[in-house]
C-alpha cells in the first residue's frame, strides 16, 4: 500500500503533505525512514526531505509496516477515511462494519458472510486496497482508542485494557509497546487543568474531522426533531440520554475551539461502553466525511450549487440508534418537522421509561421495540395507520425478521416489506442511522416541489434520472434540499 492512496498521486500527497492543509487529515498517513514514526498531514513537527517520506492510506498499514505513532499529531484520533473511494463495494462495507465494531465479537468468516463474499476473497480484497488484514484493521482501531483513553482520561490502565478489548493487562501492554515503543504508563499524561474540564464522573474525548464543519447548520438541523426529555440543544452543544445494556448514559457534544474537532463528554457509563459510544458519535455527527467532493459533484446541480455555496460543511446528522430512526422516519414520513417531532415527544411519553434521578430536564429514555409492542398507543393523536407501521416495526425486530445489526442493503429491503414502513423509510434509515452517502429518500414531495421550475410537482421518474448525477452523495443533495425547504 505504500505510496498508494486513493484519488492521489505521489506528487499531490508531496504538495498535501507541504501545505498542512487539515481537508487531507485522516485521508493518508506520513512514515518518516529515519525516525520510524507516521504522522498525519497536519502535524506540527518539522518536514522531513522528500528522500525519507513514503505514504499510506491508513494508519494500520502504517503500523504493519513498523512505524509507531507520532506524539505531537496523535494519528489515533485523525479523522476516518470518508468511504474509502478508491476501494470497491465490500470493502466500503466492511471497514464500515469493523468501524461500527463487526470484528469486536466476531469472526472474518462471519464478516464476509454478511458482506456476501468468502472470507479469503475479503482478505485478498483488503491486502491489495487497505494494505492489512480485515483483523489488523480492527486491532489498530481498539488500540488507537485505548491510547486516546490513556491521553485524554484519568481511567486505570487496567480498565482501558478491558475497555479496548484485551483479554488481560498483559496483553494489552504487549501490544501496545509494539505499536508505540513503550509502556502505556509511560505515555500517559494529564491535561492542564484548564484544558477541557470535566466532572470526575464523566469522560471527555477528542473526535477530529476534516474542515469545512458547519456546526451551526447541524445543530439547527439537530433541534428541529430534538424529542423533549431526550435531547436538548443549545449553546452548551448537543446533549441527550442513551440507554446501555445496564442503564443508560448522558452525553454531551459540543465544538472545540481549539483544533478541528467536537468534544464528546459522556457521563455515567462504564468503561466497556465507552468505545461504542464514541463510534456512534462519529456516525451520528457524520465525522468521515469529506467535504470536498461532495462540494465538487453537488455544485454541479444548477438548483444545488447557491445552496452548496451557503453550507460547504454541511453534514448528516445521524440518530443514535437504528431501531429509534426507523421510529422517527415512520413519524416523519409524509410530515412536516414539528409534527413529526411532536408526535415523537408524545410517543417518547407514553411508551419511554423515566429516569428516576435525572438532574435536569433529559429525564426519558427511548422506547424499546418491547415497550412499543405493548405500549397504547390510543389518545396520543396518531394516525392509525402510523400506529399499525410502528407496531410492525417493533414486533419485526422482537420476532428477528428485521436484522438492525445486517448488512445495509438486508435491513432496507426488510424496513420495504413492512406494512406502514416502505422505500421512503428504509433510505431515511440508510441515510441517517447506517451513514450511508447515497442514499435517497425519492418520493419526498418537498424535493419534488423545490426543484420545479413551475409550481407542478416534478414527477418522481425526473427527479430519480435527475439524481444520478448526484451520486455517491444523494444522502447529502437529499439534506441541502430539505434544509432549503425548512428555510423557505
Amino acid at each position: 500500500m505504500n505510496d498508494e492512496v486513493p484519488g492521489l498521486t505521489r506528487a499531490a500527497l508531496h504538495r498535501a503533505r507541504l501545505s498542512r492543509d487539515a481537508r487531507f487529515d485522516g485521508k493518508f498517513f506520513i512514515a518518516v525512514l529515519t525516525t520510524g514514526i507516521y504522522c498525519r498531514p497536519i502535524c506540527p513537527s518539522p518536514q522531513s526531505k522528500k528522500s525519507h517520506v513514503r505514504y499510506y492510506a491508513t494508519s494500520a498499514a502504517a503500523a504493519a509496516a513498523g512505524y509507531r505513532p507520532c506524539r505531537r499529531c496523535r494519528p489515533e484520533v485523525a479523522p476516518g477515511s470518508p468511504a474509502w473511494l478508491g476501494s470497491p463495494a465490500v470493502v466500503r462495507r466492511a471497514l464500515r462494519l469493523i468501524d461500527d465494531g463487526a470484528l469486536d465479537g466476531a469472526s472474518v468468516e462471519e464478516l464476509a458472510q454478511r458482506l456476501g463474499v468468502g472470507a479469503r476473497h475479503l482478505d485478498r480484497l483488503f491486502a491489495r486496497y487497505v494494505g492489512v488484514s480485515p483483523i489488523a484493521v480492527a486491532q489498530t482501531r481498539r488500540l488507537h482508542f485505548a491510547k486516546q483513553l490513556v491521553d485524554e482520561t484519568t481511567l486505570p490502565i487496567t480498565r482501558i485494557a478491558m475497555t479496548a478489548g484485551f483479554g488481560s493487562l498483559r496483553r494489552f501492554n504487549e501490544a501496545f509497546r509494539v505499536a508505540f515503543h513503550c509502556a502505556p504508563s509511560a505515555t500517559r499524561r494529564r491535561w492542564h487543568a484548564d484544558h477541557h474540564p470535566v466532572a470526575d464522573e464523566e469522560v471527555s474525548l477528542t473526535l477530529s474531522y476534516r474542515p469545512p464543519y458547519d456546526w451551526p447548520a447541524l445543530a439547527q438541523l439537530l433541534g428541529r426533531c430534538a424529542i423533549k426529555g431526550i435531547e436538548r440543544i443549545d449553546a452548551r452543544g448537543y446533549a441527550r440520554t442513551i440507554r446501555l445494556e445496564d442503564g443508560y448514559a448522558r452525553v454531551l457534544v459540543a465544538p472545540d475551539a481549539r483544533e478541528n474537532a467536537l468534544r464528546l463528554n459522556v457521563a455515567r457509563a462504564q468503561p466497556k461502553h465507552l468505545f461504542e459510544i464514541a463510534a456512534t458519535a462519529r456516525r451520528v455527527f457524520d465525522l468521515t466525511a469529506d467535504p470536498a467532493p461532495i462540494v465538487k459533484v453537488l455544485s454541479g446541480d444548477p438548483r444545488l450549487a447557491p445552496l452548496i455555496a451557503r453550507h460547504p460543511g454541511l453534514r448528516v446528522p445521524g440518530v443514535w440508534g437504528t431501531f429509534e430512526c426507523a421510529v422517527r422516519g415512520v413519524l416523519a414520513h409524509q410530515s412536516c418537522a414539528d409534527a413529526a417531532r411532536a408526535a415523537a415527544e408524545r410517543l417518547v411519553q407514553r411508551a419511554g421509561d423515566r429516569i428516576s434521578d435525572a438532574a435536569d430536564d433529559l429525564s426519558l429514555l427511548f422506547p424499546t421495540p418491547q415497550q412499543l409492542s405493548t405500549a397504547d398507543l390510543d389518545g396520543i393523536d396518531l394516525p392509525e395507520d402510523k400506529i399499525v407501521a410502528l407496531r410492525a416495526l417493533a414486533q419485526a425486530v422482537l420476532d428477528g425478521q428485521l436484522p438492525l445489526a445486517g448488512a445495509a442493503d438486508e435491513l432496507t429491503a426488510s424496513l420495504t416489506a413492512l406494512p406502514g414502513v416502505g422505500a421512503w423509510v428504509a433510505q431515511y434509515v440508510a441515510m441517517h442511522a447506517l451513514a450511508e452517502p447515497d442514499a435517497f429518500p425519492e418520493g419526498d414531495r418537498q424535493m419534488r416541489r423545490l426543484l420545479s421550475e413551475t409550481r407542478a410537482l416534478v414527477p418522481s421518474a425526473a427527479i430519480r434520472q435527475r439524481a444520478e448525477s448526484w451520486r455517491p452523495w444523494r444522502s447529502y443533495a437529499t439534506l441541502h434540499l430539505w434544509q432549503a425547504a425548512e428555510s423557505s
